[in-house]
């Protein structure tokens, strides 16, 4: 089976006593690379018009990459000290960070509540998360002035009262737990079944490790903008935060989690096992009912923290006027869920998966960039370059999950492990 799941060529498969030790390393290339082909068939695959056009947009995105860590980060970007962030932060940490919770959210229900109702698909959270968060670092890592001191804030020059040290260690160990989360597919892919058994038997210990850091940090993004409340605009700035930040990271990983499953079975059919696929409505269908529970109580708490901060005023002005967009998607996607899952309509939740990861990107970028530093004049949001690299980055990472699922045992049990739920 080629890149695409097509079936095209038949493995060959040789007694292994009469193998040379580079026959070996060949056929297992052959095998677990390049999906039982040769190397020039395998490369013939991948020349297609999508594949061409990824490529070219990656190499322009890489070459400004290059360009930011030769000449300095003001070539590729409109930061400053009255700015602090761009798209790097914003798209990839702020807005990047609450769909990465797909992993704590559907592993918190199947590993410690065990509904395994959703079974099925957390396996693909956990890589949806562990990706999530890699590509956030990485984010971070073309944004730093300095990126080779990432560590100083966790290690060097720290304070245990700091948001940034909470940040940095939640962070870095959550993504580590997320890798070990996901490891099992990965051993039974390199048929390490002893490795397999040691990392299926830490699962329930490193969920609940998943789901303390998780929930630090989730809050803790949010938090640091408590420290700017001259900076932050009246109509976001609350003493809620934390807890608003926590509560749409929740529904976040599960709109994420709605629209891929659907994703999944379009693109990657060929490689999803047929208990997968005849379960997706029904996940679907569960994921929306808990979203219109928790969009609901997002909902709530957001008008209450504009009461209590006593915002109200600001809505006659154009940022409120734009206010009142963001705050219209979470006062419809609730709604739109709950109706969906009483008509059981499938196709209705899924497309309302889609507006709540457009409403929860909006109120990131609202928070982060677009109303920061609102009183400045003639502010800048960002550079064409800086938008050419968050694109080839995100190609980047959805060749990376297309790689993986193609071979791993992601949307099916390896036949080795059936059933096992890992």
């Amino acid at each position: 089976m080629n890149e695409f799941g097509d079936e095209s060529a038949e493995r060959h498969v040789y007694p292994a006593d009469e193998l040379t030790g580079a026959e070996i390393i060949s056929n297992w290339f052959r095998d677990k690379i390049f999906l039982g082909l040769s190397f020039k068939e395998y490369m013939k695959t991948l020349i297609t018009p999508l594949n061409i056009a990824a490529g070219i947009v990656v190499m322009a995105g890489l070459f400004l990459i290059a360009v930011r860590f030769i000449f300095g980060l003001d070539q590729i970007t409109e930061a400053s000290n009255e700015q602090p962030w761009g798209l790097f932060l914003t798209w990839g940490l702020f807005s990047g960070v609450p769909f990465s919770g797909s992993g704590f959210v559907v592993g918190t229900g199947v590993y410690i509540f065990g509904v395994k109702r959703y079974q099925p698909i957390v396996k693909n959270a956990i890589l949806l998360g562990f990706l999530g968060y890699l590509f956030a670092v990485i984010f971070l890592l073309i944004d730093l002035g300095r990126p080779w001191r990432i560590y100083y804030p966790m290690i060097i020059s720290f304070g245990t009262a700091s948001v940034m040290f909470l940040v940095a260690w939640h962070v870095a160990l959550y993504l580590t737990v997320q890798l070990f989360e996901f490891s099992p597919s990965i051993f039974a892919w390199l048929n390490q079944k002893y490795l397999r058994k040691v990392a299926v038997s830490a699962t329930l210990g490193l969920t609940i490790f998943g789901v303390m850091l998780s929930t630090l940090h989730q809050s803790a993004l949010n938090a640091m903008f408590l420290l700017a409340p001259g900076k932050v605009h009246p109509l976001w700035y609350t003493s809620y935060l934390p807890w608003l930040a926590f509560i749409s990271a929740i529904g976040a990983a599960m709109a994420l989690m709605i629209v891929v499953s659907k994703l999944t079975t379009i693109y990657f059919r060929n490689r999803a096992s047929p208990e997968y696929l005849a379960s997706i409505d029904d996940v679907t269908i569960g994921l929306g009912k808990a979203s219109s529970f928790v969009l609901f109580t997002y909902l709530g708490m957001r008008l209450i923290s504009i009461t209590h901060e006593g915002s109200w005023g600001y809505l006659n002005s154009p940022i409120g006027y734009w206010f009142l967009v963001e705050i219209g998607l979470f006062a419809i996607v609730p709604l739109m869920y709950y109706y969906g899952v009483l008509k059981k309509n499938v196709k209705l939740i899924q497309v309302t998966g889609v507006f709540t990861m457009i409403a929860i990107i909006l109120n990131r970028f609202n928070l982060t960039l677009i109303t920061f530093n609102y009183q400045l004049p003639n502010r800048e949001l960002f550079f064409w370059k800086e938008a050419l690299v968050v694109i080839s980055v995100i190609i980047i990472e959805i060749l990376i999950y297309r790689w993986i699922i193609n071979r791993m045992p992601v949307l099916r049990d390896h036949p080795d492990f059936p059933n096992d739920g890992h």
